[in-house]
């Protein structure tokens, strides 16, 4: 046994606080005192160490489970410290990093995937991944729900924008919108024919946002977000109209930063919190919107 009372006193005999006990074991993790793997006293054990009831150890212990530090927190055995999990990768841009996490998320049996987004571009070109795993028989969900978020048409864009003007006329608008509904088209359509194919309950809507998403969100069965900024470039290019000088983002080599509900209280907030901004966008000021 590695923590004794000889070891734990932390103010004298005054009784200490969850807190504290949580404080004292963490300091002996993060030192090596307790290695991974190692196991704890019991919360009996724990209770007569530091002087106080059960119930302050058991909030302790569950606030060290919450950080990432124990595992096996249970009352039939003692916990144990947790063994850390192979450092997550490192940032990649979305069109790498991506389809990976949504392979993996469609391995659930009801699949829940939320995003926001400038356009479809880089959730249709992912999704192939995960659709191909389906047709393979690797994977079989039994629902799939895809709610997307986009710009509404009936807004100054932001970007991608023409150097010299910003109305609605403007071509670089017209080239967005045409982006923006042939590749929803493409999304929906790739995901409700696995309903006819594999019989998979699925379901794809679409909102319009009234303003420009500085970022891309997405979140994959409320336990992950996913998230890259948008970074803006000036930048040509030719089209039917002539050389379109344009303030453009190139959202498929944007970083994508992972989040992961598991993964600590920390990325637990940051899960949590996108997920209600996003629902609250969706109930409230967005509207309905049809791809033309």
């Amino acid at each position: 046994m590695v923590v004794t009372q000889e070891n734990v006193t932390v103010n004298g005999s005054r009784r200490s606080s969850p807190q504290e006990i949580a404080d004292h074991l963490r300091e002996r993790i993060r030192s090596g005192v307790l290695k991974p793997g190692d196991r704890l006293p019991t919360q009996a054990e724990l209770a007569g160490a530091f002087g106080v009831e059960r119930g302050a150890v058991r909030e302790a212990l569950r606030s060290l489970r919450e950080d990432g530090l124990l595992s096996n927190v249970t009352k039939g055995s003692p916990p144990r410290v947790a063994v850390p999990s192979p450092a997550r990768a490192e940032p990649q841009p979305t069109m790498v990093g991506l389809a990976p996490r949504l392979t993996e998320a469609f391995a659930a049996r009801q699949v829940r995937i939320d995003a926001a987004c400038l356009t479809a571009e880089t959730l249709m070109l992912a999704l192939g991944e995960p659709v191909r795993h389906i047709h393979e028989g690797r994977i079989r969900p039994e629902s799939i729900d895809v709610r997307i978020l986009l710009p509404s048409r009936n807004i100054n864009l932001a970007f991608p924008i023409s150097v010299d003007r910003d109305s609605q006329d403007d071509p670089v608008h017209q080239r967005w919108l045409a982006q923006r509904n042939a590749q929803g088209h493409v999304l929906r359509h790739n995901l409700t024919a696995l309903r006819a194919t594999h019989g998979i309950d699925v379901r794809v809507t679409f909102r319009a946002l009234p303003f420009t998403p500085p970022m891309k969100l997405y979140l994959l069965n409320g336990a992950e977000a996913l998230m890259a900024y948008y970074m803006i470039t000036r930048r040509e290019e030719p089209s039917d109209a002539g050389l379109l000088d344009m303030y453009d983002v190139m959202g498929t080599e944007s970083l994508l930063f992972s989040f992961e509900e598991a993964a600590g209280r920390r990325d637990a907030a940051f899960v949590a919190e996108s997920q209600k901004w996003f629902d609250a966008l969706w109930e409230t000021i967005t509207t309905d919107l049809t791809l033309s």
